[in-house]
């Protein structure tokens, strides 16, 4: 890892490479990565700016259902024809309806309320 950042140019010697990494996230924007040395070996962690919806769970992921939870992730707790009217391509409301199922079935998101005061939010989202 450390060969590759120093072709890149990231680290120029050793030891200043962490601080050069930190420089370069903070000038781009972004969240300060986190560094853990254990057992002779560096961990270096850097985190997403904003909700990044998983590709696999217990199975694959459809498109459809990465919208949907980018939806969740802008759009906070919602109605279902809120989620409807916020995709592409007119998506039937019952195939949206059958995707949050699933995907309440794999703890991605939750319902919350009963009727037309149901909620759908990404799975520990504040009401």
């Amino acid at each position: 890892m450390a060969r590759v950042f120093y072709r890149r140019g990231i680290i120029e010697t050793w030891g200043r490479g962490t601080i050069k990494i930190t420089e370069l996230t903070e000038q781009a924007g972004l969240v300060r990565p986190e560094f853990e040395e254990s057992a002779g070996e560096v961990i270096v962690r850097f985190f997403p700016t904003g909700y990044v919806p998983p590709s696999r769970v217990s199975h694959d992921v459809t498109p459809l259902q990465q919208e949907i939870l980018e939806f969740l992730a802008h759009a906070g707790p919602v109605r279902l024809s809120q989620i409807v009217e916020g995709l592409p391509s007119g998506t039937p409301e019952r195939t949206v309806q059958d995707n949050l199922q699933l995907l309440r079935k794999l703890g991605l998101v939750d319902l919350k309320g009963y009727t037309r005061a149901s909620r759908w939010m990404l799975k520990g989202m504040p009401l």
